[in-house]
């Protein structure tokens, strides 16, 4: 009884063992098979790019402006500009350092797209994105995109907002986000933090195109006019839909009004329409220089007028920039025939879907058109 009971105990042991060792062996395959599994199906995501902003000291009101003659009656959002348009230093919340390769090697960016856009704007970011924005090489240059936002003022809305943009940094990296409200108002201010933030990052971009997130851009026929352009934006370029003598409107219920509070002066110098314009980095430069000097202004595009006053630099037109639509010659024709978009450099403004469809369709490579405009080329 012992010797079979001996037998059976060392069976028993070996079956054992060689259970436990076939398991181990299934298991380190698995473990081998899923992390070769990983390795092929993975594929490089964009990280994140967060510096640790340098501290900003708070940028306390300015109660003076209590004081002034009828500022009590003025529209809430008027006395909030008055009260803090000293402030030009905010966090970045959002930043792209290497959105140029450096400052050294951002003379390779041949044109960089600035799009402002309030933080909530997601289908127009993303149509932008599979349209007009996209970062590729053309013609043998360069083009970059980034998104300029601030933060949605409802505290609440704004921390899912910002998770968002978070999102949408990782994904795409192309972000720019401050720690102020971003309102019509605070235009002029996401203005100069943009150029402040391109003599830090990208100093040596060739041209800017800077603009709206409602607009439609044809950047093939943008960079053709640009490479066309002497001195590879080394020189003065401001282009757009001009805009002179005309001053503040003084109307309440306006969207533009400007009370004598905020200016005395009753004429603006020539300026070109915000929805979008060209300019050299030459030009970008000296905005940035000339706004350290020049209080902020609630008009942004205004602004830009002033500080190329300052200058001495003058805003020039552009007929095929269009921000305020295009006029067909008879209202029995359709508008949107892409005909009348595929010479043209810029429109505005465009709803969302409307960029995806005239993208696809002035993009058509049998799209005929009766005459061919070269609105393009310099004027």
């Amino acid at each position: 009884m012992s010797r079979r009971w001996c037998r059976k105990l060392e069976v028993a042991i070996l079956s054992f063992a060689g259970f436990t060792g076939l398991l181990f062996l299934l298991q380190n395959e698995k473990s081998r098979h899923d992390l070769k599994e990983a390795i092929e199906i993975s594929s490089p995501i964009r990280p994140i790019v967060t510096e640790h902003p340098k501290p900003i000291a708070e940028c306390r009101e300015n109660v003076s402006v209590a004081n002034l003659s009828g500022f009590a009656e003025l529209p809430d959002h008027i006395k909030n500009f008055l009260r803090y348009k000293h402030c030009k230093e905010f966090p970045l919340l959002l930043d792209v350092p290497e959105k140029c390769g450096g400052p050294d090697k951002s003379y390779d960016v041949f044109l960089l797209l600035a799009i402002k856009s309030s933080p909530g704007n997601y289908e127009r970011r993303e149509i932008i994105r599979k349209t007009w924005g996209q970062e590729r090489m053309y013609a043998g240059v360069h083009i970059r995109r980034l998104f300029l936002s601030g933060q949605v003022a409802n505290a609440r809305e704004a921390r899912k907002i910002n998770q968002l943009l978070k999102a949408e940094t990782e994904e795409n990296g192309d972000i720019l986000q401050w720690d102020f409200h971003d309102s019509f108002f605070n235009l002029t201010l996401k203005q100069v933090l943009f150029h402040s933030w391109m003599e830090a990052r990208c100093p040596g971009v060739r041209f800017v195109f800077n603009g709206d997130d409602d607009v439609f851009a044809n950047t093939d026929n943008i960079i053709h006019y640009l490479l066309d352009i002497p001195g590879a934006g080394d020189e003065h370029l401001f282009v757009g839909q001009l805009i002179s003598n005309v001053g503040p409107i003084r109307e309440k219920w306006s969207k533009y009004y400007v009370p004598e509070q905020v200016t005395a002066s009753n004429s603006y110098p020539p300026y070109c329409g915000g929805g979008g314009v060209l300019m050299s980095g030459y030009t970008s430069r000296t905005i940035y220089k000339e706004s350290q000097g020049i209080e902020l202004f609630p008009i942004d595009d205004v602004y830009l007028g002033m500080c190329l006053q300052k200058a001495g630099l003058a805003p020039a037109s552009h007929s095929g920039i269009r921000t305020v639509g295009v006029r067909v010659p008879s209202s029995k024709l359709e508008s949107f025939d892409p005909c009348y978009y595929k010479e043209l450099l810029l429109v505005h403004r465009f709803v969302p879907y409307e960029m995806l469809v005239m993208w696809r369709a002035i993009n058509q490579p049998n799209l005929i058109c009766g005459k061919r405009l070269e609105v393009y080329q310099r004027l």
